[in-house]
């Protein structure tokens, strides 16, 4: 069966910053998602998988606004100590709202940086700005049930359970 839209996808891949040559990410247990516009992979992925069959490989270099984004300077903020946990460390991430954004906008900011009386956040992906290549072979195609479609993700194993 080859990959079509409303197909169950497995696969397992790679993916490796393009910039530092680093293997960001290798998947051994194949993942599943419903082939077709769900945003379960990203669209160029997806793009590149139409047609394809079980055992065919793949490969697709991303530049960042079709990966994680560009990176954006305005998403690092410096706020006061006082707003955080004692124990806060680089590292650690909170929830909060864009600067500007609706409320019910939030974003996972990262602390970056933490001083006497300061605490640095960064609401960027860690993988914003980077160019990243996706490699993998497809696994497994199926037909999606009703219930994968209506809900836009795969059930069972490899997928979500509710």
């Amino acid at each position: 069966m080859k990959i079509v839209k409303d197909t169950v996808v497995s696969l397992r891949y790679e993916m490796t910053d393009v910039g530092e040559g680093a293997l960001i990410e290798k998947v051994d247990t194949p993942i599943s998602y419903v082939h077709g516009g769900y945003d379960g992979i990203f669209p160029l992925v997806e793009e590149v998988l139409q047609g394809k069959d079980v055992g065919e490989s793949f490969s697709v270099t991303m530049k960042p606004d079709d990966a994680f984004g560009e990176y954006e300077h305005e998403l690092v903020r410096v706020e006061p100590r006082s707003l955080f946990p004692k124990e806060v460390a680089v590292g650690m991430q909170f929830e909060g709202g864009a600067e500007g954004d609706d409320e019910d906008d939030f974003l996972l900011y990262t602390v970056i940086d933490v001083s006497d009386d300061e605490v640095t956040v960064d609401g960027n992906h860690p993988l914003a700005g980077k160019t990243v290549r996706f490699d993998g072979v497809v696994t497994g195609v199926r037909a999606a049930t009703q219930e994968e479609l209506d809900h836009g993700h795969v059930h069972g194993e490899g997928g979500h359970h509710h």
